[in-house]
């Protein structure tokens, strides 16, 4: 059994010399002040990045049904960016929207989900999360 007595662990900003990177920290850790260790935390660049970004034709399905429930003009710009507030829409027609891609994809939508969605693409991945444990 392994038990420590007395450590203490401090963190404290430490100024850095013009031109480095801001955000980094200098930590100690102290054992009875007997030994210290000192460590300087870097950032470390994305090596991996994961995107679950939906599959085209959901975001170019959820579009048009928007466009339908907003009567929006066919030369009107929408892509996965764009927001419900964006276009024009209040929370009765992002309500209306909701029930139209229910409609569209043979969802059913929880209100808890349906008030996470501002943007096409939130509405589009919503609908393959959906859609993919509709069909496990």
């Amino acid at each position: 059994m392994a038990s420590i007595a007395g450590s203490s662990i401090s963190m404290q900003p430490r100024p850095f010399a013009k031109g480095s990177v801001s955000g980094l920290k200098l930590g100690s850790f102290m054992n009875q002040g007997r030994s210290t260790l000192s460590f300087t935390m870097r950032p470390m660049p994305a090596r991996l990045q994961i995107c679950c970004a939906a599959k085209k034709e959901t975001v170019d399905k959820v579009c048009e049904v928007v466009k339908r429930q907003l009567a929006l003009d066919n030369d009107k710009p929408i892509t996965g960016e764009s927001t419900f507030l964006d276009l024009g829409a209040d929370s009765l027609d992002t309500v209306e929207i909701v029930m139209g891609l229910e409609e569209e994809f043979g969802i059913t939508v929880e209100e808890d989900n349906a008030q996470s969605i501002t943007t096409v693409q939130d509405a589009a991945e919503l609908i393959e999360k959906l859609c993919s444990e509709k069909s496990a």
